[in-house]
């Protein structure tokens, strides 16, 4: 069976020149139109139902806020926080981030599209039961990340840390993993179907013997 590349994001969509806008008026009327937000400190606000779109956000500091329902399309997040960020049942669509951290950020059941997320911190991240479609992870770290019961049509993962991370229950269509870092990786007969590189079968070639059923023997 051949498995298809998976195809790419689509890039946002931002215009050339975004005037600055005031964090305290994005915190208040919870929207971010055409604007560039630039070393604002959000931490830990109450962000619900946050509208974003068009717009450039430059070392913000959303570190916990509270992002359930946040609403974003056409957006780039350069460095900042998501730490600890809640953004469950969210929507990000053509967004690009770069370098952001975002460790232990919830995005559990949101709906990502057109993502591209690169030398982010993502680990102990959850996206469970979540859906991915056009989402590409390039030199992130994605320790213990989770994945479970969500799907994933046309991800990759470039050069990523996986160590620890749970696909469980997950539905995997049109995937690809290369050069990543899989050890410890829960729920590995899931990556059926996937596109992956000989070297990175082969560091996980105990746990899908295990998954198979298969006993190893000296």
């Amino acid at each position: 069976m051949t498995v298809e590349a998976p195809l790419p994001p689509r890039a946002p969509e931002i215009p050339a020149s975004l005037p600055a806008a005031d964090p305290e008026a994005v915190a208040t009327e919870r929207l971010l139109d055409e604007e560039e937000l630039n070393g604002a400190d959000l931490a830990g606000r109450p962000l619900r139902n946050l509208k974003v779109r068009g717009s450039r956000l430059r070392a913000v500091d959303l570190s916990g806020a509270e992002l359930a329902g946040l609403d974003a399309a056409d957006v780039i997040l350069q460095e900042g926080s998501l730490a600890n960020a809640g953004a469950a049942q969210g929507m990000l669509v053509r967004l690009e981030a770069t370098g952001v951290r975002a460790t232990g950020a919830d995005f559990t059941e949101a709906r990502l599209a057109d993502c591209t997320f690169s030398d982010c911190r993502l680990d102990l991240a959850a996206f469970r039961h979540s859906e991915l479609e056009r989402v590409a992870f390039r030199d992130c770290r994605l320790e213990e990340a989770d994945f479970y019961g969500a799907r994933l049509r046309s991800v990759s993962f470039e050069r990523c840390t996986l160590k620890g991370a749970t696909v469980s229950d997950a539905v995997l269509e049109r995937c690809e993993l290369r050069g990543c870092e899989l050890e410890g990786l829960v729920g590995v007969e899931r990556l059926a179907g996937t596109r992956m590189p000989l070297a990175d079968v082969i560091q996980i070639a105990g746990l899908l013997a295990t998954a198979a059923g298969i006993e190893l023997v000296d």
